[in-house]
C-alpha cells in the first residue's frame, strides 16, 4: 500500500521550532523568578518554590490556553494544519505538565548554587557583581 504523505517531511521541524519558541518564553519567565528569588535570599531551594508558587499557575493557565486554541486548529479540514496543530497543542501541553512543573525545578533543586554562578569575565561584561565561588552550603 502506497504512503498517503499525512506527514510531510518538513512538519517535524516546523512543530519542533514553534515548541521551542513558546516554552523559551515560559522557562525564562519561571527562571527570572526564580533569580530573582534567589537574588534576595540565597536560597536555591525556596527561590524554586516561591518561583513556582508565583508563577507556576499563571504559566501553566496560559500554556493551557494555548493548547487549546491549537486543538481547536486541530479540526480544519487541511490536514497540514491539522497535524502541525495537533503537534503543537500536545508538545504544549507535556511541556507544561512535564517540562515546567516536574523536570526543570527538580534540575534547579539539584544543581544548587551551580545555577547561579557566573565567570568573572562575563559578569564584567554584564555589569554584574560577579557570583562568590563556594556559598554556604547550608543555604542553597
Amino acid at each position: 500500500m502506497p504512503a498517503t504523505g499525512a506527514i510531510r517531511n518538513w512538519i517535524p521541524i516546523v512543530t519542533f521550532a514553534f515548541l521551542f519558541g513558546i516554552s523559551m518564553d515560559y522557562e525564562v519567565f519561571i527562571l527570572a523568578r526564580m533569580r530573582e528569588e534567589y537574588d534576595r535570599t540565597h536560597s536555591t531551594n525556596g527561590a524554586v518554590i516561591t518561583a513556582l508558587a508565583r508563577t507556576g499557575r499563571l504559566v501553566t493557565c496560559g500554556a493551557l490556553i494555548l493548547a487549546i486554541s491549537f486543538l481547536s486548529l486541530s479540526t480544519n479540514p487541511d490536514i497540514v494544519v491539522e497535524t502541525i496543530a495537533t503537534g503543537l497543542a500536545a508538545g504544549i501541553v507535556i511541556d507544561a505538565l512535564i517540562v515546567r512543573t516536574l523536570l526543570v525545578p527538580a534540575f534547579v533543586a539539584i544543581m544548587g548554587h551551580l545555577n547561579w554562578w557566573m565567570p568573572e569575565g562575563f559578569a564584567r561584561l554584564l555589569r554584574l557583581k560577579p557570583a562568590v565561588a563556594s556559598p554556604d552550603p547550608a543555604r542553597t
